[in-house]
């Protein structure tokens, strides 16, 4: 495009009738069940309806260079119809710096062509096709979804305009070394579903009025969440009965317990009891084309620090194309020459657009033409997860797109001092690099190579760290190394995401295979796949040689522990952390760099609220409790319980050990091995079905009779309340029936789980099971008087501590029988698995939940959502775990450029459902001080104990830290070993004073130190010179061997 036609680019007065609106169609819904086996994370962000849209659509990316490829990548994994992938051109050597399916040997060769049977590798379910000819306006038609990532401006409008006229969702998406844009034109009339992908929030009702503007009060256990402008409906509401199912109400939120609806003053009373449920309304949005866009941009902010930035670079990207359509190139890397050509087009391209700035940022422009031809892996891994999960919004209508121009840069990467990025030193050299070299130097780039990284886990996020250091060079000369450490194996569920590993993979070693698949992408990578787990059991593997060599640390972790354990890691060598984590369409950054930020654990979430025992016992009024309840009972029944008493008959120490502990647990202990050895012991899988029948009329009829004898429907309280109201769901029990499927589904799984503990031959044939249950005598149950049930969590602790009585204990041991009476009995506890169909876990969990649930009139859960709650699966798609990764890998870059100031670094946290983007400092390492002399949680007392080749002993310490330091040493630990302190007996001091600190260590913990172990850490008490107590000082780290 000329400078003149984009100077007379301006909206059309008038715009084309446009089809009906493709997404959310009836008519587009997928026939075909979706694999839960393969899409489970997923199905947990998207949900069954997104997907099944999803895979009624096509969707064509235009432009197979790195961009092109991790968008199409993203899209192949997240399940469309199909996916057609278009390039004219031929893979060039720099390619190489982003495009991680292509191979030396395909340069030269079409990119869509050699990528497509890459790509198709990903996902079994998802056709792919390569086209190489033009975009005419016939080919273009037959898709749903239109993504250009290379196309010229001219092309941009082309097929911009055409797909506004057509109502096809179209997608821009560019990357010029550190800067990128994303623009989305979703049509005249696109509908969202659900904007935000929150689960609908429900509240209990307490009162609603009768009034105009009716004002509904919550109970007070948990504020509603509600915001103005959300809708509701309501359900089991008595008295006002008109509410119960009706249409969505207009919420005004009055406060954290209390909203208004509309007009209840026609309805009945309310007497009591409700739920008020959010109910999420579609909303639809009006976009105007790419042509109108350009001409009068709407910016979605990527970084509120760079509040001014993305006019001047709406302004400078059209730009590029003017300047690349004039010269046939775009600018060269640092070329002067070039640079001031590109900002004479800025300067006077910005006095005829519409979307002018008030003054051109020259500098900001010419970092621009010198990116120009930039190619970098993180920033496309970035972008083009955020630009996937855009087609994914525009598939399947769920949650909302970007309004409708995104622009982002990562400059903060450069060099403060960018003197040494000369022309020649980022010209490109004939390297796979050179896409980075064009960006960084080359002498950036053997800096990258030279670095020694350990990756901590080789999931999803793992996956793309590795991907991005292949291609980014990391370790990969003879100096450098990556070590990743992985203790999991492949399975089905994570091929949806974990991109390096294929269905033959499946039961693989995740690190291995991650591993052999990064160093065929890059075959100069030097990496070293390992499965341990990190933690104390592994520091004779990675200990002080290990740490001391590295240059940083890349967690890809799944759980606090282990991210808290790496953590203290780091701060102890001294070593930088890039921390980051994934939660369904959400995702952080965390950097955590020596000296500079606060570590990890300086910071931490408040603990999950837990749901009280009388809750869980006697009182659900949520589904979330009654699969709770459920997945504990698996566990008390079918694996703890088991474990008890197989240890009971393993351990020749077992009871000795047991009756030395405190409070109620040697009872609950002793209970668990009479339970299993005495009181329900089957023989045969008759006794298994057996017990599992009185199971079911003991958890499912007899206590709710009971709890219902004491609290009866119409109870009131002392207040004149009725004791089942609010949170208490007045409970019905159950009359088992053969004939009801959920009735059946809890018998078989309860018999066949039981059965396998005992290694018992099981059965799942339903009509042998229904003979054996017939054979089956229910005794009558009468409740009774006198039986406590607990109401609140006080009576629920008291019940616990009366257990502990002494005549109990000895009654429950005269009860069992001595181990060697039971001959050789074998007892096989069962380990939860959520992701085994074929297992019985999640039937038992499943029918459990749910008959629980239909005793308190809870709505019950099918399977999808059970599987959720009670295996605490963490929701995850590939778009944000690309996105997230994309972002540590451009932290990266700055940590490798040796930045080390906090204005340096950005903390991430992104949501790619709303969108949300918010960048942030990280925060400062707190300071503290003792005397004059400040130090943080990095810093130490670093003491060499050998001297002459002799360790010193106790008294050289205190005497080291009083004359060096002013430091009068008044307790010394470690870890849990009080080695030292001011009051302890003087002839155990004058003892001690003698010993060297590595033999008072051994001798005071009565464990002796591996031979790994190089340093020990010492914790200090101290006095200062005047006697008076040190708040804080930095802990010793004690060398004693080399």
């Amino acid at each position: 495009m000329s400078q003149e036609q984009l100077a007379n680019i301006e909206p059309p007065a008038k715009r084309p009738k446009l089809d009906p609106p493709r997404n959310g169609d009836s008519d587009t819904m997928a026939s075909s069940e979706i694999d839960e086996s393969l899409y489970s994370r997923q199905l947990y962000v998207l949900g069954h309806e997104a997907m099944k849209r999803m895979a009624s659509s096509n969707v064509l990316v235009s432009g197979m260079k790195g961009l092109g490829l991790e968008i199409a990548k993203n899209v192949v994994l997240g399940g469309v119809k199909s996916v057609t992938i278009h390039d004219t051109a031929a893979a060039e050597t720099i390619d190489l710096s982003s495009h991680y399916f292509l191979r030396e040997s395909d340069v030269g060769k079409n990119r869509a062509e050699v990528t497509l049977p890459r790509l198709a590798e990903l996902n079994s379910y998802v056709p792919i096709n390569a086209h190489t000819g033009e975009l005419t306006e016939e080919f273009l038609s037959q898709f749903d979804v239109i993504v250009l990532t290379t196309s010229s401006l001219d092309e941009q409008l082309r097929i911009g305009d055409f797909s506004h006229s057509r109502n096809i969702q179209f997608i821009v998406a560019e990357t010029r070394g550190l800067f990128a844009n994303i623009f989305c034109d979703f049509g005249k009339s696109f509908t969202v579903v659900d904007v935000n992908g929150e689960q609908p929030l429900s509240s209990m009702v307490s009162s609603v009025s009768n009034e105009a503007e009716a004002i509904v009060m919550c109970a007070d256990e948990a504020r509603h969440g509600l915001e103005d402008g959300d809708y509701v409906t309501f359900r089991e509401v008595k008295g006002m009965v008109e509410l119960n199912n009706c249409e969505p109400q207009k919420v005004k939120v009055l406060g954290p317990f209390s909203f208004s609806i509309g007009d209840t003053s026609g309805m009945s009373q309310y007497t009591e009891g409700g739920v008020a449920t959010q109910v999420k309304m579609p909303k639809a949005f009006e976009f105007q084309s790419f042509r109108e866009r350009l001409a009068s941009p709407e910016f979605l902010i990527s970084d509120f620090a760079k509040f001014d930035r993305p006019g001047q670079l709406h302004l400078g990207m059209a730009c590029l194309h003017v300047y690349e359509k004039a010269n046939g190139r775009l600018p060269r890397p640092r070329s002067a020459e070039d640079a001031d050509a590109f900002v004479a087009i800025v300067r006077e391209q910005n006095g005829k657009v519409a979307a002018s700035v008030e003054e051109v940022d020259e500098k900001l422009m010419r970092t621009l033409a010198f990116n120009a031809v930039g190619d970098l892996c993180p920033m496309q891994g970035f972008i083009g997860g955020v630009t996937a999960q855009e087609v994914m919004k525009a598939c399947s209508g769920k949650f909302m797109p970007i309004l409708q121009n995104f622009y982002y840069d990562a400059l903060e990467c450069l060099p403060t001092d960018q003197s040494s990025l000369t022309e020649a030193e980022c010209a490109p050299r004939g390297s796979r690099y050179d896409g980075q070299i064009a960006v960084f130097g080359a002498t950036f780039q053997a800096r990258l190579e030279r670095l020694k990284y350990f990756v901590v886990g080789a999931g999803a996020i793992g996956c793309e760290h590795l991907k991005n250091f292949s291609l980014m060079g990391v370790g990969c000369s003879s100096e450098g190394h990556i070590f990743v450490t992985d203790m999991d194996t492949i399975e089905k569920s994570n091929l949806n995401r974990q991109f390096l590993f294929r269905p033959w993979d499946v039961q693989k070693m995740k690190s291995n295979t991650a591993a052999a698949a990064v160093r065929e992408m890059n075959p100069a990578c030097n990496i070293t796949a390992q499965q341990n787990r990190v933690g104390p059991d592994s520091e004779n593997v990675y200990d002080d040689t290990f740490f001391e060599k590295l240059d940083g640390i890349m967690n890809a972790l799944d759980n606090v522990d282990a991210r808290m354990y790496m953590d203290r890691r780091c701060v102890y060598y001294g070593k930088p952390l890039l921390e980051s984590g994934t939660l369904g369409t959400k995702g952080n950054i965390q950097v955590v760099y020596p000296h500079v930020t606060e570590s990890y654990s300086s910071s931490q979430d408040p603990p999950e609220k837990s749901i009280p025992i009388c809750t869980l016992k006697n009182f659900p009024n949520l589904i979330e409790h009654t699969l709770q309840w459920a997945r504990d009972g698996f566990e008390g029944t079918f694996s703890q319980t088991p474990e008890t008493a197989r240890q009971y008959l393993t351990d020749s120490k077992f009871m000795e050990r047991t009756l030395k502990q405190t409070g109620v647990v040697p009872v609950e202990t002793l209970q668990s091995v009479k339970a299993a050895l005495v009181d329900h012991r089957p023989t045969s899988f008759q006794d298994c079905v057996t017990w599992a029948r009185l199971q079911f009329q003991q958890q499912f009829s007899n206590q709710i009779r009971q709890l219902l004898f004491n609290f009866p429907a119409d109870q009131m309280t002392s207040t004149g309340t009725p004791f089942w109201s609010g949170p208490k769901r007045c409970p019905t029990p159950i009359e088992f029936s053969p004939n009801n499927e959920t009735h059946m589904d809890y018998i078989v799984a309860a018999a066949n789980l039981f059965a396998e503990v005992y290694g018992i031959t099981r059965s799942s044939d339903r009509a042998e099971i229904v003979a054996l249950l017939s054979k089956v005598e229910v005794p009558d149950f009468r409740p009774k008087s006198g039986v406590k049930i607990d109401v609140t969590e006080s009576d629920a602790a008291a019940s616990r501590s009366m257990q502990s009585d002494e005549s109990v204990m000895k009654d429950l041991q005269a009860s069992i029988p001595e181990p060697a009476s039971f001959g050789g009995l074998k007892l096989f506890p069962v380990e939860f698995e959520k992701d085994d169909d074929t297992n019985f876990h999640m039937d038992f969990i499943v029918a459990t939940s749910n008959l629980r649930a239909t005793n308190y009139g809870i709505e019950p859960a099918d399977r999808h959502k059970s599987k959720l709650i009670a295996g605490k699966i963490i929701p995850a798609i590939a778009t944000t775990t690309a996105a997230v990764s994309g972002l540590v890998g451009i932290e990266l870059y700055k940590i490798a450029q040796g930045h080390n100031k906090l204005e340096d670094f950005k903390n991430g946290f992104l949501n790619l459902a709303l969108p949300f983007f918010g960048f942030s400092e990280p925060i400062a390492a707190t300071k503290l001080k003792y005397y004059d002399v400040e130090f943080t949680q990095w810093d130490c007392f670093e003491l060499d104990g050998v001297i002459d080749s002799k360790e010193m002993n106790l008294r050289q310490f205190l005497d080291y830290f009083q004359q060096k330091h002013r430091l009068e040493i008044t307790m010394l630990s470690q870890g849990v070993c009080m080695l030292y302190s001011f009051f302890l007996a003087p002839n155990k001091q004058k003892e001690r004073m003698e010993w060297t600190m590595s033999e008072l260590v051994q001798k005071i913990s009565k464990k002796k130190l591996k031979p790994h172990v190089k340093c020990l850490v010492f914790e200090l008490c101290c006095n200062d010179e005047e006697g008076e107590d040190v708040q804080d000082v930095p802990y010793v780290k004690y060398r004693f061997r080399d």
